[in-house]
């Protein structure tokens, strides 16, 4: 696979999801660049915007195993990665594995969990593995979580802590359709003739993971690499915020900046690529001050005021 053949298939992949989710194209490819650059994805949004469908219509295109766990305040490590069970016939124990493993996991409302619920995500969202008393698994590839919180909802809930929220390369929104769109989404409902949403695959679980392994090929300038590393060394001096981006962010930018090459056809990254993705990986990642927060300084601004106020590196030429 080349990189024209890995921009056109990511391309196809986006516009098989777009046959059942409406006026999102733009999330959409935001999406596909996460999964190429081998992100993870925090939604926090509100109910009913089709976030579950769009997660199991891109497992669809690429022939991936879906799976949806809904977090509550009783649900158990054990019930997201599995659990060792006995078996009377052989009399050893068994590994019986969880909805961790699959293509793409979506973990709905995952404030709704105890913290030691949450933290049973953390080896498998860095090191793409889960162990088990002593015994590593490794997940399949591709591997993509997905999760959602109610950003309105936050009694009975706990926070995210900031080693998981680190975890999650971008946090995104769907947000409402438009008036359009809506009469558009109740449209297809009718012709369509079922609650049910499919797609046929456009590809394999095997095309995915040579159009990520692709990534490593596209060049990044000097000039972009200073530019990253501007805008993160700028959350960790604002005066508006106390803690700022750790280097993971600069790696979850380069990531992407890449993965935005791919997807658009090109073997080196400009600074748009960078400036798509900037607020959706270092705004969940900051945390500013408490008269800051009380006035309505929300972090998504403060980032945006960042990006606004360094220059960017020229984006007509490779250099």
């Amino acid at each position: 696979m080349n990189l024209n053949d890995a921009a056109t298939l990511a391309k196809k992949i986006v516009d098989n999801v777009k046959q059942h989710i409406v006026g999102k194209d733009h999330l959409l490819e935001n999406i596909m660049i996460t999964l190429i650059a081998r992100g993870h994805i925090l939604f926090e949004d509100y109910p009913g915007l089709a976030k579950t469908m769009i997660a199991n219509l891109f497992s669809q295109s690429f022939q991936g195993t879906f799976r949806r766990v809904q977090f509550t305040p009783d649900l158990l490590p054990g019930d997201i990665i599995g659990t060792n069970v006995y078996n009377l016939k052989t009399q050893e124990f068994e590994f019986h594995k969880g909805p961790v493993f699959s293509n793409i996991l979506l973990a709905d409302e995952i404030n709704r969990a105890p913290p030691k619920t949450q933290a049973a995500l953390l080896e498998s969202m860095q090191e793409y593995q889960v162990s088990v008393e002593g015994v590593t698994y490794p997940l399949p590839q591709p591997y993509l979580v997905i999760a959602t919180q109610n950003p309105l909802e936050m009694e009975g809930t706990f926070a995210l802590p900031e080693a998981e929220l680190d975890r999650f390369m971008v946090r995104f929104s769907v947000g409402y359709p438009s008036f359009e769109d809506e009469i558009e989404i109740l449209q297809r409902r009718i012709e369509r003739k079922t609650t049910t949403m499919k797609v046929d695959p456009v590809c394999t679980t095997e095309d995915l993971v040579k159009m990520q392994n692709l990534v490593e090929n596209i060049y990044v300038s000097p000039d972009i690499l200073k530019y990253i590393t501007e805008i993160v060394q700028e959350t960790r001096k604002h005066p508006k915020i106390i803690v700022g981006a750790s280097p993971r962010a600069s790696l979850a930018l380069l990531a992407l900046g890449r993965a935005s090459a791919l997807y658009n056809g090109r073997d080196y990254v400009i600074a748009d690529d960078v400036k798509r993705f900037a607020t959706a990986v270092l705004a969940h990642r900051i945390t500013i001050r408490t008269g800051e927060w009380l006035t309505g300084q929300q972090a998504q601004k403060i980032i945006e005021e960042i990006i606004h106020r360094i220059p960017a590196p020229r984006k007509d030429i490779k250099v």
